[in-house]
């Protein structure tokens, strides 16, 4: 087996921890979760499929995952990055035991592609596939930056390559908790947009750049994104990805991703920025007041692992 250990973040993951588990199996036994204090059967299911499993409080992604770079308890060359309702395809398990140990010294990185399901069917279209992700990085090299929406893992040196076969996103809930949580995800992107025009925390983030990788492509787009007119943006970007990016194509599944993710999500989002400049303005300091006040966020925190 490679020499690579598995870092996952969980809560209340039971439909979907034994599955992604059971994925990694054929390529490593080094699987550590994070926990935050589940309350159904997550941490007994992972224990029981041989995980090492710690709990501790959430603040956000990037601090819990960043708790999980500190305190991995194995010692292994690589490290990868997994999200309970992902699971890894039989070839990317393959591909990771065959591929890993006769990379060259300089490779820190690995990107594989993402495949998203909804509704059991796969998003291939809408600009949603190929959707590369830097998951696997050497020990010691790798970072998951201070976002709050977005995190990517940042490295300190080397090169990365891709590796060909994927992974697949396929959650089990229904579609009352997909909206709830993007409603809080709508929060948490409203103050990502914020943080490009005043910087709160001045944290070191992913360089835009519209020919690197793909994070620092999408970084860029979101920073153009964030300057089109509010409530015009989400329109123009749905017709962008069902028409020219054909999502049409996706079925009537892919109907409702497109909708949702594509137009419903983002007109949310503009809707609780819209709320922010009516109540506050446009002042910085004001701003920062507001999110602490109504939703309990200091957005000039500086997270443990910041400098």
């Amino acid at each position: 087996m490679s020499s690579i250990s598995v870092i996952i973040l969980t809560h209340n993951e039971e439909k979907h921890i034994g599955r992604c588990i059971a994925s990694l199996l054929p390529f490593t036994k080094q699987i550590f979760i994070v926990d935050s204090f589940s309350t159904d059967q997550t941490v007994e299911i992972a224990r029981a499929m041989g995980a090492v499993v710690v709990q501790n409080p959430w603040v956000n992604y990037a601090t819990q995952f960043n708790y999980g770079i500190r305190h991995i308890p194995f010692q292994t060359t690589w490290l990868m990055r997994m999200d309970a309702d992902e699971y890894v395809l039989p070839e990317l398990a393959t591909e990771i035991n065959t591929r890993l140990t006769t990379l060259p010294d300089d490779v820190s990185g690995i990107y594989v592609k993402r495949r998203v399901m909804f509704m059991n069917r796969w998003m291939r279209h809408g600009d949603y596939y190929p959707i590369w992700l830097l998951r696997i990085w050497r020990s010691g090299q790798g970072i998951c930056e201070e976002s709050w929406m977005d995190e990517h893992i940042k490295l300190s040196t080397g090169r990365s390559i891709q590796f060909e076969h994927d992974l697949v996103d396929h959650n089990l809930n229904n579609l009352t908790w997909w909206t709830q949580k993007h409603n809080l995800y709508a929060i948490r992107e409203v103050i990502d947009i914020l943080n490009i025009r005043f910087n709160f925390d001045q944290s070191i983030r992913v360089e835009p750049k519209f020919f690197g990788t793909q994070e620092q492509r999408k970084r860029y787009l979101k920073q153009r994104y964030a300057s089109l007119p509010l409530f015009t943006r989400p329109l123009l970007y749905f017709l962008y990805r069902y028409i020219v990016r054909l999502g049409v194509l996706d079925g009537r599944p892919g109907l409702m991703w497109h909708f949702l993710q594509g137009l419903w999500y983002r007109f949310l989002v503009d809707a609780k920025l819209y709320e922010v400049y009516h109540r506050v303005g446009t002042d910085k300091q004001a701003i920062i007041d507001f999110f602490r006040t109504e939703y309990g966020k200091d957005l000039q925190a500086r997270q443990p692992g910041q400098h």
